[in-house]
C-alpha cells in the first residue's frame, strides 16, 4: 500500500493545469496567431436552422492531409460547412447561445470532420482524460447513422484536446421511467462500452476550441450500395451553461432523436478494403495467499503465461465475424459495490469485456434475455453481427470454462444465442431471440418475439412474449412464460409510460438477466413539464406521479391482491448554469412474502420453534432529496438522501431507514481526476432505536493521465456492514433462526485496493500492469467503517493479493 500512496502523491505533485493558449503535454494547443490561420473559406454552406440538412460533401484526395487539428490543408477550403446550430436542451427550437462550425469531406478510405467551437464565455472545460471519460468536459459528438434508418447510430465524440469517446446509440422509442432513484433524460444516451479505431486531435484557441477527426471506413458498417446516404446529426455539450445544442433543430416532443437527423448523401467510390483485425494477447498472474497452517509468511504462486487471440473479419461492409480462443476475460477494474435494497432482486453489473462489447447493441431485448456476463471464462467463442437482407443479425456461440459450471460434474456449458430484428415502416421494428445453454444433460432454452410500433412521432407501443424450456438434473422439463407491454407518450409538456410486465416463477433465462422473477408489475408513470422562457433562472420544472403495483404471478392470474402498492410523487427542476434538484414523497405498502422467509423460524426455547409468519403488511412513508452541481472546471458533486419509515427485510418489520449516496468529482489539474463516492444504508428498529443493519461503501478512484494513451489509476473501496442480532422485533421479541441457526450480531469490514498502469494508444493495443490486494478486519471485535479512523487500516489483515501483466497488439490488415 505504501507504493500506492507514493504514486498518488507523485500524481498530485507533478500535475499542472493547462490554460487556453498554453502548450499541452502533447503540444496539442495552438497559439492565438496560429489558430487564426485556419479555414478562411469553404464549399457549400448548410444551415441547420434554415432546414438545409441534406449535405453532399465533396470527395477529395487525402494527399497532404494530416490529422493535426490545424484545418489548414487545402481540403478544408473545399469541405461542406455545417452551421446554424439550435438548442435542444433545456429549451428546443431556439438558436444556440454558442456558435459551432463543422466542416466535412471524405476520401476513398475515410470521412473527415473539422470542428470549430466558439466560446465567448471563457475558456472551455478540457482535460487530458482517459477514453470515454469526457462527460465533464466541453465536447462535440458526431452521430453517424450509416444505415440511415433513424433507429441506430455510431457515436464519435471528442473534447477540446481531441480525447475520444465512442459508442453506439440504439433508440428504445419509449418514454423512460421517471422516479426518485432515476430521472428520465431528454433523449436516449449512447452505450460507450464499444471502442472504435479513429483519429482525432484538438486545440484550445483564442475563440474556443478546434478539433480534427478522421473516421476510417474500416471502423464502420454500412450498406453494400454504390451510392451511400447516411443519417447525421451533431451534438455539442456546453459545460458553462449545461446546454445541449444540435445541428438539426430536433424537437424534444418526440420519441426519436435520431429520426430527426439530417442526411449525408452522394457518398460514392468508398473503399473499405480488407477488414481483418488480429489481436494476439498474453497474460500472466501471480497470486498471493497466507502461508498454510497458520505459519508466518506469504505464499506466492506464479501462473504460466496464458496466450490467446481474437480475430475480427469484415465479411461484407455490414457483416462482421469475431472469433476468440483462450481469451483473458478478466477485468482491469473491479465492479463498484452496490447495496441490495430488496433481497428478491438480483444486482446487475455491466459488461466490460471487449469481445462481447463489439455489436452488443444488436443483442438488446426489452427484457435482458441476453446477458453475456453469464459466460464466465470461455475457452473459445465466435460472434457474427451486422445487417443482412435488410435485417439486423446477431449470433453468438461460446464454450465456457469450468468456472462457469453449475453441475457437480463441472461440465463445459455451451451457449448459442441468436437475435434477429427487422425494420417496419419509418420507426417501428419486430424482432425474435433464441438462447440455448446446454451443460451435460441439462439445458435452458428461451424463445422470444417482440416488437414496437411508433406513431405520430410521440406515441409508441411495445410488446414482448417469451417462453423458457428448462431441463433439470432429474430430466424433468419445465416451460414457463414471460411477457411485457409498454405504452408511451413523450410530449414536451405531458408524457406517460404505462407498463405491464409478467415473469412466471418457473421462467428461467440462464443466458440472460431477470432482476426479479415470479411477479407481475404494473407501472403508471406520468410527467408534466414546464419549460421557462430563455434567460430565466429556472429552466425546467416537472411533476411526476407514479403508481406501481406488484403481484405474485399466480395471484395476478387468479385476480388476487397485489403484494406491493406504491404511490410516488416526484418533483424535479433544472436551473440556469447546470444546477438540478429533486424532491420525492413515497407512500407504499408491502405485503409479507412467505417464500422469502421460508427458512425462518422463531425460537421459543431449546428445541421449541414455531413458524415465522410476520405481520401481513408494512406501510411505508419516505422522503427523498437530491441535488447536483454544474460541471465546473475543477469539480462537480451530487447527493441523494432518503429517509423515513420503510420495511426492514432482515426481520420483516417497519424501521427508520436512511439511504444516502454522495459523489464528488475533482479535477485539480488537466491530468488528474479524483472520484469519490460514499453510500450508506441503515435500518433502525422503531421500537427502541437499535440497529438491525448498518452498511457503508466508500470508494475513491484517482487517475493521473501521463499522456493521452498512458494513465495510472488507484482504486480503494471499503465494504463495511453491521447486522444486529435478528429477532421477531415488534411482536414476540424472540430470536430468529435462519436455516436452523441463530443469527447473532456481527460486523464485517473489508477493504480492496487496486493499482493499474495502462498504455492504450488505440483500442486493441494495450499494456496493463496491475496489483490488487484484499484486506479484512480480523480483530475479535471488528469495527464499522468510520472516517478518518479506518483509513489507517488498523486491525486489518491482508487476505490475498495478486499481480498481473497483460499485453495485446492490434494488427489491422
Amino acid at each position: 500500500m505504501r507504493v500506492l500512496l507514493f504514486v498518488t502523491c507523485l500524481a498530485l505533485c507533478v500535475g499542472r493545469p493547462l490554460r487556453a493558449g498554453a502548450v499541452s503535454p502533447e503540444d496539442s494547443t495552438l497559439s492565438a496567431s496560429q489558430s487564426s490561420r485556419t479555414v478562411s473559406s469553404a464549399g457549400v454552406v448548410y444551415d441547420g436552422r434554415a432546414g438545409q440538412v441534406r449535405v453532399k460533401p465533396p470527395r477529395l484526395e487525402e494527399t497532404g492531409s494530416a490529422t493535426d487539428g490545424n484545418l489548414g490543408e487545402p481540403q478544408w477550403k473545399e469541405a461542406a460547412l455545417l452551421t446554424g446550430f439550435s438548442q435542444f436542451s433545456p429549451q428546443d427550437g431556439i438558436p444556440s447561445e454558442d456558435s459551432t462550425e463543422v466542416y466535412v469531406w471524405y476520401s476513398a478510405t475515410a470521412i473527415h470532420f473539422g470542428v470549430r467551437a466558439f466560446e465567448p464565455h471563457g475558456a472551455p472545460h478540457a482535460t487530458l482524460a482517459d477514453r470515454d471519460k469526457i462527460s465533464s468536459d466541453d465536447n462535440v459528438q458526431l452521430l453517424l447513422g450509416t444505415f440511415n434508418d433513424g433507429r441506430q447510430a455510431t457515436v464519435f465524440g471528442v473534447n477540446p484536446f481531441g480525447v475520444q469517446m465512442d459508442g453506439v446509440l440504439v433508440e428504445t422509442n419509449a418514454t423512460q421511467a421517471n422516479d426518485w432513484s432515476s430521472k428520465a433524460t431528454s433523449r436516449d444516451q449512447a452505450d460507450l462500452s464499444p471502442d472504435f479505431v479513429f483519429e482525432s486531435k484538438g486545440h484550445l484557441t483564442d475563440f474556443g476550441y478546434q478539433v480534427e477527426i478522421r473516421v476510417p471506413f474500416k471502423s464502420l458498417k454500412y450498406a453494400s450500395a454504390a451510392e451511400q446516404s447516411w443519417g447525421l446529426n451533431i451534438v455539442r455539450i456546453v459545460q458553462h451553461s449545461k446546454h445541449e445544442d444540435s445541428w438539426v433543430p430536433a424537437k424534444r416532443a418526440s420519441l426519436s432523436f435520431l429520426g430527426q437527423s439530417g442526411v449525408l448523401e452522394g457518398l460514392v467510390d468508398m473503399h473499405r478494403g480488407l477488414v481483418v483485425d488480429i489481436t494476439p494477447e498474453v497474460t500472466q498472474r501471480t497470486i498471493g495467499l497466507p502461508a498454510d497452517g497458520g505459519a508466518q509468511g506469504w505464499n506466492y504462486k506464479a501462473g504460466n503465461p496464458q496466450v490467446g487471440a481474437t480475430v475480427r473479419w469484415g465479411v461484407t461492409n455490414n457483416l462482421t465475424l469475431n472469433g476468440t480462443a483462450n481469451p483473458d476475460f478478466s477485468q482491469i477494474e473491479s465492479d463498484a459495490g452496490q447495496f441490495q435494497f430488496d433481497p428478491r432482486r438480483a444486482l446487475y453489473f455491466t459488461e466490460k469485456r471487449p469481445f462481447f462489447l463489439d455489436g452488443t447493441e444488436l443483442f438488446d431485448t426489452p427484457h435482458s434475455l441476453v446477458y453475456t456476463r453469464r459466460i464466465v471464462q470461455p475457452v473459445a467463442a465466435a460472434k457474427l453481427s451486422g445487417r443482412l437482407s435488410g435485417m439486423n443479425v446477431a449470433f453468438l456461440t461460446a464454450v465456457d470454462g469450468k468456472a462457469g459450471s453449475t453441475t457437480p460434474e463441472r461440465d463445459h456449458a455451451l451457449y448459442n444465442i441468436v437475435r434477429l430484428q427487422r425494420d417496419v415502416g419509418d420507426r417501428s421494428r419486430v424482432g425474435m431471440t433464441y438462447t440455448d445453454r446446454v451443460e451435460g444433460a441439462q439445458y435452458n432454452r428461451v424463445a422470444d418475439v417482440d416488437g414496437r410500433y411508433v406513431f405520430r412521432s410521440i406515441y409508441s407501443a411495445q410488446g414482448q412474449y417469451a417462453r423458457s424450456f428448462t431441463k433439470d438434473a432429474t430430466g424433468a422439463v419445465t416451460a414457463a412464460p414471460l411477457w411485457n407491454t409498454v405504452l408511451s407518450r413523450n410530449g414536451k409538456v405531458f408524457g406517460v409510460r404505462y407498463s405491464l410486465d409478467g415473469v412466471d416463477e418457473r421462467f428461467r433465462a440462464l443466458s440472460g438477466f431477470i432482476g426479479r422473477g415470479g411477479v407481475v408489475t404494473l407501472g403508471l408513470d406520468h410527467r408534466l413539464t414546464y419549460t421557462a422562457p430563455p434567460g430565466k433562472w429556472l429552466e425546467t420544472f416537472s411533476f411526476s406521479p407514479v403508481l406501481y403495483g406488484t403481484w405474485r404471478y399466480q395471484k395476478f392470474v387468479t385476480r388476487g391482491d397485489a403484494i406491493e402498492k406504491l404511490l410516488h410523487f416526484n418533483f424535479a427542476a433544472t436551473m440556469r448554469g447546470g444546477w438540478s434538484g429533486s424532491f420525492s414523497l413515497l407512500t407504499e405498502t408491502f405485503g409479507f412474502d412467505p417464500d422469502l422467509y421460508a427458512n425462518y423460524r422463531i425460537l421459543r426455547g431449546p428445541g421449541d420453534t414455531i413458524p415465522f409468519t410476520g405481520r401481513p403488511r408494512i406501510p411505508n412513508q419516505d422522503w427523498a432529496l437530491s441535488a447536483s452541481t454544474p460541471e465546473w472546471k475543477r469539480l462537480s458533486a451530487s447527493a441523494l438522501y432518503l429517509w423515513g419509515h420503510d420495511e426492514n427485510f432482515l426481520e420483516w418489520q417497519s424501521a427508520n431507514v436512511i439511504y444516502a449516496n454522495y459523489t464528488l468529482n475533482l479535477r485539480p489539474t488537466d491530468k488528474l481526476r479524483v472520484d469519490a463516492t460514499y453510500q450508506a444504508q441503515s435500518y433502525a428498529r422503531r421500537e427502541d432505536g437499535s440497529f438491525a443493519g448498518d452498511f457503508r461503501i466508500p470508494r475513491l478512484k484517482v487517475e493521473y493521465q501521463l499522456q493521452r494513451a498512458i494513465f495510472v489509476r488507484l482504486v480503494g473501496e471499503y465494504d463495511s456492514g453491521h447486522q444486529g442480532t435478528l429477532r421477531d422485533a415488534g411482536r414476540t421479541e424472540l430470536p430468529l433462526l435462519i436455516n436452523g441457526a441463530l443469527s447473532p450480531a456481527y460486523t464485517d469490514s473489508r477493504f480492496r485496493g487496486d493499482f493499474l498502469f495502462s498504455y492504450q494508444p488505440v483500442p486493441g493495443t494495450v499494456f496493463f500492469l496491475g496489483y490488487g490486494a484484499a484486506y479484512a478486519d480480523t480483530r475479535p471485535a471488528a469495527e464499522l467503517f468510520s472516517f478518518p479512523r479506518s483509513l489507517a487500516l488498523t486491525g486489518y489483515s491482508r487476505a490475498n493479493d495478486a499481480v498481473f501483466v497483460k499485453g495485446s497488439y492490434l494488427l489491422r490488415l
